[in-house]
């Protein structure tokens, strides 16, 4: 009898592990099954989330484009009912805005207001491309007949050049221009005053360049009497190096060479002081020493517009010394201040993302970026750098939905903005507005409605659309900036008007100015009577600073073959192994520019969303 009780024990015992083994076995499998259908979910709630930027209907891009020039229309009516002849609408009061004269200190208002009717000027190229002929012939008598720059008005040098002076004379360009693709622009008995009136302005211009040691101008002068006494000398490097576009195309219409000689000396000297291990340039310079002032290097506010415009001088005028000079910054760029996983489109590592960092060491100086780096996706593009392109928009285009408008500043890293408001700054629909025409992928149009709506909702008011002061509760200031006239809306309705001679034929004949002012690419401006040996130091002694011989292939927007009067420029896709254009075909037009992963991920990156669906 004893001998039948370890035999019961043992029973039970197995019976016991048996149970427990089976009871783990079909937990296993079911908390398995439950996770992998949980992933599939969370797949399928990824891809259903974006499936409608998938499409975007023929006769809702007609609506939009019209909606983008009611947009403009409803501003520029307002402006020339109730401002005109001021420079800016007060939207809120509607009333002008002139320069502070009772606080010359205030820069923000100042620097731009010079008393000569800045948004009429800013709005001259719109007018023509929305091809609205009668009012652009209209506003050109007005500027013709009431503009002098005769002023008691100390405005900045480059405020003036790329809003003034770049939009005469791309106005005078079209005006002359035999082809009137946009319909017959021509002023009868036109006699060169637009052009008169830029080499006016221009002149009054060039006391800023006047005996600095460094070639660099001071960012300030009067029109009526130059340089002021106790002028300040610091200088950002966009301000000192992004006025050689419109500086070099009238020298080379009124056949002067002082103007591109100043400008192109300032590109020199700034090139000549970036760091010799890291290749970066700081934010702000002073103008006597030549001593770094703001040691903080980036692709936003202060230096943006100096690495667009290498690039695009070499693109309007064929110098190879300025394609040199982008790809060793473009390259310095990507070394020190991206961050993030290698390939942007693998689904493995962080999202890429370009930061603030110290000039001299690459270290990382600041957790925040700023809205005018969404602009250097339109730069990305022009290189041929799609798929970085449509990573860095992605990363902007998170943050626009997260607040409904864009911030000044946005920190990354506590995922809020750290600057508030919002002056209708055009930067990130340039970039959608390029990267459409790169990849024709509907999702952009989508992008560019939810722009367009937003703006219709927060920033509307009475007499025109209005700066959002805070982004968080969109209150607004009582001020519409011209460039909302000339480049926000000018980008919003070009992205919807398909037909548009910009976007059917423009891409290989014109560029766009960093105020989206449009130059023809043209034969004479290609020409110079003059030989201007400034630029050819960078080639020939780079102060042993390392330099790169390969090869560069320069893609446009349409990724075509860029021709210009009889083959001027020549520029084929030889090397399209060094750039993304070719690993975007067609097919993908049907896709998400990122998947929805990566989107997903964007999103929680910047805290769009916070929890798992």
């Amino acid at each position: 009898m004893l001998d039948l009780y370890p035999r019961y024990f043992m029973a039970i015992f197995i019976f016991i592990f048996s149970l427990l083994l089976f009871v783990f076995t079909i937990g296993y499998h079911l908390e398995s099954s439950i996770k992998i259908n949980n992933l599939n979910i969370t797949k399928i709630s990824h891809e259903q989330r974006y499936q409608h930027y998938l499409y975007f209907s023929r006769s809702e891009r007609l609506l939009y484009r019209e909606k983008a020039r009611e947009m403009f229309q409803f501003g520029y009516d307002n402006y020339m009912k109730y401002a005109f002849p001021q420079d800016e609408l007060d939207p809120i009061h509607c009333r002008g805005r002139g320069p502070d004269i009772e606080r010359p200190e205030n820069y923000n208002i100042n620097d731009v207001l010079g008393e000569f009717s800045l948004t009429l000027i800013d709005s001259l190229d719109t007018l023509a491309v929305m091809g609205n002929v009668s009012e652009f012939q209209q506003a050109v008598k007005l500027v013709i007949d009431h503009v002098r720059f005769d002023r008691n008005s100390t405005i900045q040098v480059f405020e003036a050049t790329i809003r003034v002076l770049g939009a005469l004379l791309s106005a005078h360009l079209l005006i002359i221009d035999p082809l009137q693709p946009f319909g017959n622009l021509t002023i009868e008995d036109y006699d060169n005053e637009l052009l008169d009136l830029a080499h006016d302005l221009a002149s009054r211009l060039l006391p800023a360049f006047e005996n600095t040691p460094q070639g660099l101008p001071y960012p300030r002068v009067n029109l009526m009497t130059g340089l002021v006494d106790g002028s300040r000398n610091d200088t950002s490097t966009a301000g000192a190096g992004s006025l050689s576009l419109e500086f070099s195309i009238l020298s080379r219409l009124v056949g002067d060479p002082v103007y591109e000689q100043v400008a192109r000396r300032a590109v020199n000297s700034l090139w000549d002081k970036r760091n010799n291990v890291t290749g970066l340039l700081g934010s702000v310079i002073d103008v006597n020493s030549g001593e770094w002032l703001g040691q903080l290097s980036g692709l936003g506010a202060g230096i943006d517009s100096f690495f667009e415009y290498l690039l695009k001088n070499y693109i309007l005028f064929g110098d190879e010394a300025d394609l040199r000079m982008f790809d060793d910054a473009y390259r310095s760029v990507t070394q020190y201040m991206r961050r993030g996983r290698v390939n942007c489109m693998d689904e493995e590592g962080i999202h890429p993302i370009f930061v603030n960092v110290n000039m001299h060491t690459g270290q990382l100086a600041t957790t925040w970026i700023d809205a005018l780096q969404a602009s250097f996706s339109a730069v990305q593009v022009l290189r041929g750098d799609i798929d970085e392109a449509i990573c860095l928009h992605a990363l902007y285009y998170s943050i626009w939905r997260k607040f409904g408008v864009l911030p000044e500043r946005f920190n990354w890293q506590i995922k809020m903005p750290d600057v508030l408001f919002y002056p209708l700054r055009p930067e990130f629909i340039e970039s959608t507005y390029f990267l459409y025409q790169a990849t024709k992928n509907p999702f952009y149009l989508h992008v560019g409605r939810d722009i367009l709506d937003n703006l219709n909702t927060y920033t509307k008011v009475e007499c025109g659309f209005a700066t959002v002061h805070d982004v968080r509760d969109k209150t607004l200031e009582d001020r519409m900036e011209s460039f909302f006239l000339s480049e926000t809306c000018k980008y919003l309705f070009l992205l919807f008007d398909e037909d548009n001679y910009l976007n059917q034929h423009g891409a290989n004949h014109y560029i766009f100015t960093t105020e989206a002012h449009i130059i023809p690419l043209m034969a004479k401006l290609r020409r110079k009577i003059w030989d201007l040996n400034e630029m050819t130091s960078y080639v020939e002694n780079t102060n042993d600073k390392q330099t790169y011989t390969h090869e560069h292939e320069l893609i446009n927007v349409n990724r075509d073959l860029i021709k210009v009067e009889k083959n001027i420029i020549s520029i084929k896709k030889k090397r399209a192994n060094q750039t993304s254009c070719q690993s975007r075909p067609i097919s993908h037009r049907h896709q998400l520019p990122l998947s929805a992963n990566l989107l997903y991920q964007v999103d929680e990156m910047v805290g769009v969303i916070t929890s798992q669906p």
